[in-house]
């Protein structure tokens, strides 16, 4: 077959799916799709929103936009799309532990409920923290740290992206279950908090994996553990805080996707069918383990489960830990 002929027949076999038949995405409500997300664009959550988003723009055969309303952690757009009755078009919004499971048992100003006023729709995975300390110190070990807890007790300091943050919670975690005291410094963010704890203004930190991982490879920052029950592709030589033994010790930041409160059941099930589609598309794949995210996908209801069972634990850390909007 000729080259010219070959392609021709191709471009033909490839159309012939669709000849006589609806596109992709003509079943789903009609005007623009829309996925919000409570942080400044370039963020981990913002990242993820976006590879999501291209492939149901591919999936679909129409525009995904996706808006970032930053603010509060992320409440700020939480709220928005809580209050807000959209007419036309399919809006999401992207659901996090922080806006879906701490920050409305923390926060007074929060009026949002993160179980009642959306609707699940999909996992888009988990990422584990990483126990780290400044490179200079010799502390190799979730025992030594919690040595150096123990002879200087109220004096040893972690820092965190804020108060509220799985970095703040998963400390006090850690201080509850060693029994020892640290002290709180927040910082704006993971970056200013980075910086202090390789000068050795603060002694350790649960920063994020997806922010850990650079400054860890780099030999800037000691990651000497991590904090999912087991270990992350990315990183399959560091041991867990479970194998140190902090038995079933499990602070992991994730992410979702949830739809506004009135969403058909239906029509959540078609995009989380879609959504599991993304999920499983192998360079999605690739590029979720270059991040750390894992274990995404799944049923809308078991997505559902899962944020009640977040919020439960997140909340039982809150009241143990004493935590307000002051800790």
């Amino acid at each position: 077959m000729r080259r010219r002929d070959f392609i021709a027949a191709s471009a033909a076999a490839l159309a012939a799916p669709w000849a006589g038949a609806s596109p992709p995405g003509s079943d789903l409500p009609k005007g623009p799709v829309k996925i919000l997300v409570g942080w400044a664009p370039g963020g981990g959550t913002d990242v993820f929103a976006r590879i999501v988003g291209q492939k149901l723009s591919e999936v679909w055969g129409r525009p995904v936009v996706v808006e970032n309303k930053p603010g509060a952690t992320g409440s700020l757009a939480a709220e928005y799309f809580a209050r807000t009755r959209f007419t036309e078009g399919i809006n999401l919004l992207m659901a996090h532990v922080n806006t879906h499971a701490i920050s409305p048992q923390i926060f007074k100003s929060i009026t949002y409920d993160p179980l009642k006023d959306y609707a699940p729709i999909a996992l888009i995975g988990a990422t584990p923290h990483i126990l780290v300390t400044s490179s200079r110190n010799s502390h190799g070990s979730v025992q030594e740290v919690v040595e150096l807890c123990r002879k200087s007790p109220g004096k040893v300091s972690f820092g965190s992206s804020g108060t509220g943050s799985v970095q703040h919670l998963a400390a006090e975690m850690f201080n509850m279950a060693a029994g020892v005291k640290s002290i709180h410094v927040p910082y704006k963010g993971s970056g200013p908090m980075q910086t202090d704890l390789i000068g050795g203004q603060i002694d350790f930190s649960f920063d994020t994996m997806t922010a850990a991982t650079a400054q860890v490879r780099a030999g800037k920052m000691l990651g000497i553990a991590q904090t999912r029950v087991n270990r992350a592709k990315g990183f399959p030589a560091m041991p867990t805080m479970d194998e140190q033994g902090f038995k079933g010790f499990d602070a992991s930041s994730w992410y979702g996707v949830v739809g506004p409160r009135d969403m058909s059941r239906e029509l959540a099930q078609r995009i989380n069918a879609d959504i599991n589609r993304v999920l499983a598309m192998p360079d999605v794949v690739s590029r979720f383990d270059g991040y750390g995210v894992e274990d995404g996908g799944g049923s809308v209801d078991k997505f559902a489960a899962f944020m009640a069972a977040e919020y439960k634990k997140w909340g039982d850390v809150v009241r143990a830990a004493k935590i307000t909007e002051e800790s």
